[in-house]
């Protein structure tokens, strides 16, 4: 039974429904692998090994009793600690919150109880996921950074401790520390997974996500998540989203990929610069190119002025009992937030629509966007989650994004390849990034 904790969820669940292993055997060779590597790692917030074990003899049983199974039955499943678990603390990282206990799940947590899945811990975030670092170090370098906020999430997938993890995205969350710890992360579109019971930072730009080792566990996880909830503003009933059974079939024609240099192009450093022209010439025939408006340049700046006055707004009472106990990054978007204007504030927000609509003509020529998850490999240090740069825009646009790891620098630290979709066509872009790693293969 050694290397079960190296599955693929869908390998994992497929083992589990045809009793080659069990959920229990699953669950003990992840343990196994997080006791090996969590000293170094220090990817978990919360980790009780008795109650996750405890979770798969439960999943067990009902499988030998014959009752029915969801698609995740049996698989591990890290949640990063903002997402409320009702068995777990969720402590936001942050010692304001040290000791809390949520009355019930996350909705996302939910699904995932109702898909089979077995929660496994609570994966570290950044301080109340903004941009003070956690415990967590990069699985491949630990004098590296793992990326942020979901840094326990992406590291704990990387160093094989877990098939699955669930993180969020405000800015750069998902994408980026799955460009530095070398797996496969999923931004879906904005409002196609319910936000309830997750910390809150922004409701015009928080976006739950996953990570995973390969883009069909991503499409399995995304659907699982993409469960309709009537609490959350914005969310209309529908029909689950097909997005595993989209993925898996063959493109009606071979995609094409728009290169979008995007204003910040000059800032990848020469590792990423290097490897992804490479890429860009070994695809030359299947890739055009697409001129961003000259308003994109201005995304940071409304990005930055949205997030961090609903920061202010969303921590104010953190911030009035606690502000002495908050990192000094924390601090000062909090006020910089509380300084912004209504004026401004709606200034911001107004460009979301216009910036969005004004890229949707690419997707009439093009299967997908074709960019850069991050600058470069994940920067040396642990003071810094280093840049979401490379996000913001797809993030404040409210499109899907994944991160492929397809590059690798000379010493060994990976690199992000992103791929970005229309709003709301996340199937398209999970099939046309599965085409991608085929063609590349």
């Amino acid at each position: 039974m050694e290397g079960l904790n190296w599955l693929t969820a869908r390998q994992a669940a497929q083992g589990i429904r045809d009793g080659v292993f069990s959920s229990e055997d699953v669950v003990k060779a992840c343990l196994a692998q997080i006791e090996a590597r969590e000293p170094e790692v220090q990817a978990w917030a919360h980790l009780d090994p008795e109650h996750a074990l405890t979770q798969a003899r439960e999943a067990d049983k009902r499988r030998s009793e014959g009752k029915p199974t969801g698609p995740l039955h049996g698989v591990p499943v890290g949640i990063k600690d903002i997402i409320d678990t009702l068995d777990m603390p969720t402590e936001d990282g942050t010692v304001l919150h040290s000791g809390r206990r949520p009355w019930q799940d996350a909705k996302i947590v939910d699904a995932l109880r109702a898909a089979g899945a077995i929660i496994l811990g609570k994966t570290v975030t950044t301080e109340m996921a903004t941009y003070a670092p956690g415990k967590t170090r990069n699985p491949h370098n630990p004098e590296h950074t793992p990326g942020g906020s979901s840094s326990g999430s992406a590291a704990a997938v990387a160093a094989g401790m877990v098939p699955l993890a669930v993180g969020t995205q405000t800015n750069g969350s998902v994408i980026r520390p799955a460009a530095y710890c070398g797996v496969f992360g999923f931004k879906p579109t904005r409002g196609t997974v319910s936000c309830r019971g997750i910390l809150a930072q922004s409701e015009l730009l928080d976006q739950p996500g996953c990570f995973a080792r390969t883009v069909e566990d991503l499409a399995l996880l995304g659907e699982t998540l993409s469960t309709y909830d009537e609490h959350q503003k914005g969310m209309r009933p529908r029909s689950t989203l097909p997005l595993l059974r989209v993925c898996e079939e063959e493109p009606p024609l071979p995609p094409t990929l728009s290169l979008v240099r995007t204003p910040w192009w000059d800032e990848l450093d020469a590792d990423a610069r290097e490897g992804f022209s490479e890429l860009i010439d070994h695809l030359s025939d299947r890739i055009g190119e697409f001129e961003m408006p000259d308003s994109s340049v201005q995304v940071l700046e409304w990005h930055k002025t949205i997030m961090e006055a609903d920061i202010a707004a969303s921590y104010e009472s953190d911030y009035e009992r606690g502000k002495e106990r908050m990192s000094k990054s924390l601090r000062e978007q909090i006020e910089r937030g509380r300084a912004v204007s209504v004026v401004d504030y709606r200034r911001a927000a107004a460009r979301i629509e216009p910036i969005t609509e004004s890229l949707d003509e690419v997707f009439d020529r093009f299967d997908a966007i074709i960019t850069p998850s991050a600058q470069g490999p994940a920067p040396h240090g642990l003071d810094s989650t280093g840049s979401p740069q490379f996000c913001t825009l797809w993030t404040f646009c409210g499109m899907p994004a994944i991160n492929l790891p397809l590059l690798t620098t000379g010493n060994g630290l990976p690199v992000g390849v992103q791929l970005v979709g229309r709003v709301g066509d996340d199937a398209r872009l999970l099939r046309t990034a599965r085409w991608l790693l085929t063609t590349l293969a």
